[in-house]
């Protein structure tokens, strides 16, 4: 029931909007891809009501996207809800948009009549506001300028001027008070004070809190699409400020757990390339036929044990056993040695070596004595061989084994020469 003393009421207000997800703009695409308009409805509002009493200052609150600007769209009338309804008592100004209802070619003075009208004034009740319209938005020299030629907060300017001096019974404001000078922001204030002492009622939407507990009496909290809260603007607003800092910091929370499983996810990704990486540089590493494979591969030093790191000069021995799965005819056994920078340093085999052709029909080794490594100091790699015949692989093992050079002298290059001075002087 229609309460005489509520200047707006709002019941059990439902919105909707169409979002498409992809839908065509041409004629064309409409019709070849008429598929395609698929969309979904999205609820702006689900089931709000409340009421606002004559001369009442209400703050409309919440996070962008929750509704707010919506609302007051509903209130002007420039859109309807989907189911509800909505009963405004009185002549309503409002202030949606900046500049909204300003044509950009005719003048200040010309839009304040058309403006005006807009609201619902008569030509003479305009001409008898038009002076203090002009005198409030203080563009006395502009007035007859094109309204193109004004910057944001002169379009402000004229705009609260025509809205606030139209005799509104309800005055809507959406953010426009967020525009202009300091000045020009308190005389706004001032003048909503004045208009509300006056009778006035007034619907703010605004991010300013602190705006919103100047000028009214309560604050109504809009989350999802619903009323969380309403009432003291202090109240209500200390409440959405531990919501927002609360979801802030759950973002912030989700954020970092998000961060951390990236980076996790970027570590195992890494990992597995890294062992795919090894995988395919082993399988290249080591190919042939397989009808015979190194088994056990080792670097002696001249006492028999295993070693990596050598001195210039000491003995070196590759200590080489293999397991035969099918017999080998005119086997060759060879080794190359490289140096980190794949120098290939120097390489042999039995074949080169002048051994008499032979076959390998059991599990053996083969061992190459070096009785004076002439290395010099550096890092290096030997490549293992078993072949057939002229120089078909069997077991091509690449860097099957690594060592190192060390030495106290500092001559440079490959190989350390044997030499003798001879000076005359």
């Amino acid at each position: 029931m229609e309460d005489n003393n509520n200047a707006i009421e709002v019941s059990h207000v439902t919105k909707t909007f169409k979002v498409y997800y992809d839908k065509g703009t041409e004629l064309k695409e409409k019709i070849l891809f008429w598929k395609r308009n698929k969309f979904e409805n999205r609820v702006v509002l689900n089931d709000i009501s409340f009421s606002v009493k004559k001369g009442e200052a209400i703050g409309l609150v919440g996070r962008n996207g929750c509704g707010k600007s919506t609302t007051l769209k509903m209130l002007t009338r420039i859109i309807y809800p989907n189911s509800g309804s909505i009963n405004m008592n009185g002549r309503v100004s409002s202030l949606i948009e900046l500049g909204a209802g300003f044509h950009p070619d005719m003048s200040g003075r010309e839009n304040i009549y058309t403006n005006a009208s807009i609201f619902g004034l008569t030509k003479k009740e305009i001409d008898a506001r038009l002076d203090d319209i002009i005198t409030f938005s203080e563009l006395e020299e502009f007035i007859d300028n094109p309204v193109r030629t004004y910057s944001s907060g002169m379009y402000m300017r004229l705009a609260f001027s025509v809205a606030i001096n139209v005799d509104a019974d309800i005055l809507l404001i959406d953010e426009i008070l967020a525009v202009g000078d300091a000045n020009f922001q308190a005389k706004c204030f001032n003048k909503l004070r004045e208009i509300k002492n006056n009778g006035t009622t007034i619907v703010i939407v605004s991010h300013s809190l602190g705006q919103i507990e100047q000028i009214c009496d309560r604050s109504i909290w809009i989350k999802n699409g619903q009323i969380a809260m309403e009432g003291k603007p202090k109240d209500v607003h200390l409440e959405y400020l531990n919501f927002m800092n609360q979801e802030r910091i759950d973002q912030q929370e989700k954020e970092r757990l998000k961060q951390q499983q990236n980076e996790m996810k970027a570590r195992e990704d890494e990992e597995k390339r890294k062992k795919e990486e090894a995988e395919r540089e082993k399988r290249n590493r080591r190919y042939g036929t397989g009808d015979a494979k190194f088994t056990d591969i080792k670097i002696l030093d001249k006492d028999g044990q295993e070693q990596t790191t050598f001195r210039t000069g000491e003995k070196m021995i590759l200590d080489l056993s293999y397991h035969v799965e099918k017999p080998v005819k005119d086997a060759v056994f060879g080794y190359g040695i490289f140096r980190s920078d794949s120098l290939w340093v120097y390489g042999t085999n039995t074949r080169i070596d002048r051994f008499d052709i032979f076959d390998i029909e059991k599990d053996g080794k083969y061992v190459v004595e070096m009785p004076n490594l002439s290395l010099i100091p550096g890092q290096y790699w030997i490549d293992v061989t078993i072949e057939f015949g002229d120089g078909n692989p069997v077991d091509y093992y690449k860097k099957a084994l690594n060592f190192e050079v060390v030495s106290n002298t500092q001559d440079v290059g490959v190989a350390r020469l044997d030499h003798d001075w001879k000076l005359e002087i």
